[in-house]
């Protein structure tokens, strides 16, 4: 009996600890992004992008778009890529061996015909079967590769190697970018002065019950769906909070898949995106960054919280666990690649702060909860648990929970405001009062998946089909 409760106060004195670790770091994000974003907002308050648009001073840009099995909503997203507001823009969409009839419908909507081209292998890829232009000089800047499925990491490489711009930006081909979103984008590498920028991100938002017209963002509507609706307070928090912390402090990590921006010359010279991992996207930025501090050259990671790209959320469970499942062995596999970093003075912020960080109350929290759970059970079976003690925490807990994803909104109202209904503010709390008993559990439970299937080396993606935007046509 001695050595249960002895385990039993171990146990729950490790637990507490790295409760309350987590929360002064939960604090420490929401307080320290404030400063970042209200920086950002008085800048760009001088800023008249209307004049941007037609610069020639702006670097060129490659949009690089993967589609897989993309049938759904391929023709509507080339249209809002077509439309953007840049002088100086190349759209490459990289069909990646799809098995519907995505290759189809963008030659047909598009008047696409085989064209010779040379592809410069600067990255070893799968081989592409073909490239098509436009025979309509309307759609000049066009350009779509079809090649042999190989996943979305060897699909975006496969862009590097065709585009012809500087520059790239990286989306899932899901998504719907506001007009401005390439200027804005691209605003923090013409302002790098002794610290070069190697890449930017930006805010992804869910698209899920918006209006959608012609490719372009008409309405913007809080999800009517309950997942697509935690999603997007899951989105507010990440986005508006931990991002912009991390981009202020120089440690951010990730840059969302869905929509990234990368110098291309570096991004080449670091090797491209990695192919064996399903988290190509927090790997390639790792990569890049690891990089730049083991030459000890000066350089940022940029955030950007304008909200420009819109995309399509998970509204099946099954579909939204694969993704989370997804997330999960990406993130192990990332800093697995990358442990020497792990509080490695050498890497500053990077090996110091943000590498451990992400171990901890990223990649380790799932377990910490899912042992909790079970932990807790044993325990209320031996009779172990004070009550007392236990209620209060899971107040504490329940209650800064609470409080935090109450400030993401305040932040998301004062600032950008596009939920602007109250009822539909008063959805996006109601929905923060209900995540901890139904859809955290969930999220949890999708990542144990991922450690099970990292520990069985599985590598797929999972399907992830579409039901495609809420879409008006003009008559």
């Amino acid at each position: 009996m001695i050595w249960i409760n002895l385990i039993s106060g171990v146990l729950t004195g490790t637990i507490l600890v790295y409760s309350v670790a987590l929360l002064v770091f939960y604090t420490f994000i929401a307080l320290y992004s404030i400063g970042d974003t209200k920086r950002y907002l008085y800048k760009n308050a001088f800023t008249d992008y209307r004049l941007l648009a037609s610069s020639a001073q702006f670097p060129s840009v490659s949009i690089l778009a993967p589609a897989y099995n993309e049938s759904a909503t391929i023709v509507e997203n080339v249209k809002s890529l077509l439309s953007l507001y840049y002088s100086n823009l190349e759209v490459v969409i990289i069909n990646d061996g799809s098995k519907d009839n995505t290759l189809e419908t963008v030659i047909q909507a598009y008047d696409l015909e085989i064209v010779d081209f040379y592809v410069n292998y600067k990255i070893p890829t799968k081989d592409v079967r073909g490239v098509y232009k436009s025979r309509n000089p309307v759609y000049k800047n066009l350009l779509v590769v079809d090649k042999v499925n190989g996943g979305k990491a060897d699909a975006l490489n496969v862009g590097i190697n065709t585009s012809s711009h500087d520059y790239i930006i990286c989306i899932d081909v899901d998504c719907v970018l506001e007009q401005d979103a390439i200027l804005k984008m691209m605003k923090p590498f013409l302002e790098e002065t002794d610290q070069k920028v190697i890449a930017s991100g930006g805010v992804v938002r869910i698209a899920n019950s918006c209006v959608i017209e012609d490719g372009k963002l008409i309405e913007v509507r809080l999800p009517e769906s309950y997942l697509a609706r935690m999603q997007t307070l899951e989105y507010i928090r990440a986005f508006l909070l931990g991002r912009m912390a991390w981009s202020r402090l120089n440690g951010l990590l990730l840059i969302s898949g869905a929509f990234g921006a990368f110098d291309k010359a570096l991004a080449i010279k670091a090797g491209g995106y990695d192919v064996n991992t399903v988290g190509e996207d927090m790997e390639l930025v790792v990569r890049m960054r690891r990089m730049m501090e083991e030459a000890k050259l000066p350089y940022r990671v940029t955030y950007i919280p304008d909200p420009l790209c819109w995309t399509e959320a998970p509204t099946n469970k099954l579909i939204l666990g694969r993704q989370r499942n997804r997330w999960t062995r990406g993130t192990i596999e990332t800093l697995k690649f990358h442990r020497v970093m792990f509080f490695n003075y050498k890497y500053g912020v990077l090996g110091l702060l943000s590498y451990p960080y992400w171990f901890f109350f990223e990649m380790l929290a799932p377990v910490v909860e899912f042992v909790g759970f079970f932990a807790f059970i044993i325990l209320t079976l031996l009779g172990l648990i004070d009550w007392h003690m236990f209620v209060g925490l899971l107040l504490f807990i329940l209650s800064f929970g609470y409080m935090y994803s109450t400030f993401a909104i305040f932040i998301e109202v004062a600032t950008y405001n596009q939920y602007k209904r109250l009822r539909d503010t008063g959805k996006l709390i109601l929905a923060a009062f209900s995540e901890p008993f139904y859809f955290h559990p969930f999220v949890v439970l999708s990542a144990i998946r991922g450690y099970l299937d990292f520990i069985r080396k599985k590598h797929s993606w999972g399907e992830m089909t579409r039901q495609g935007f809420n879409t008006k046509k003009n008559s």
